[in-house]
């Protein structure tokens, strides 16, 4: 049992550090549009849809980045209220965690029916690019669903272990 459950840890660990990876790469395909605009600018041409390409991928970029960023500590807590918590602070944290596991499967669900109906409705970008919208709206699923997942493995650490997998504690490392 105790082999499967790490397994499934490795695994979990695993794709969480793939979104960050993926969320990076997302940035620099932000830079080389960036640079690829300028570039035609300065040469007289025109790249239509850069900025809409450039807006897709930093969409992409937050909502992969979701994950990783949870499990380093980088997202806002509720640390000053959890510092003065005392012996009820295992119960806040699970009570926090369990309201925004449930608020990110809720968005995830709607992220996806969003996109669902985007394509079902064949609606496309307003911009030059005329992109399929359910498209760039596939990186707003997957990373919903990712951010999703990192809320219930650390409700379930702290609700069966006693503690979150949060690697660092940003506010209180600074305590």
């Amino acid at each position: 049992m105790q082999a499967a459950g790490s397994v499934v840890r490795r695994t979990l660990d695993r794709l969480y550090f793939g979104s960050g990876v993926i969320a990076a790469l997302f940035l620099i395909a932000i830079l080389s549009l960036v640079v690829l605009q300028m570039l035609a600018r300065w040469t007289g041409n025109v790249f239509p849809g850069a900025a809409d390409y450039a807006g897709y991928c930093m969409a992409a970029a937050s909502f992969f980045a979701f994950a990783h960023a949870l499990n380093r500590g980088a997202h806002i807590r509720v640390s000053l209220i959890l510092q003065f918590a005392g012996r009820y602070r295992r119960l806040i944290e699970i009570w926090c965690f369990a309201i925004g596991t449930g608020l990110g499967w809720y968005l995830a669900y709607y992220a996806w029916k969003g996109a669902y109906w985007s394509w079902k409705l064949h609606d496309i970008s307003q911009g030059q690019d005329a992109t399929p919208i359910w498209i760039p709206q596939i990186a707003m699923v997957v990373g919903a669903i990712l951010f999703a997942i990192a809320l219930t493995d650390h409700l379930v650490n702290l609700i069966l272990f006693g503690e979150h997998r949060i690697d660092a504690e940003v506010v209180e490392d600074h305590e």
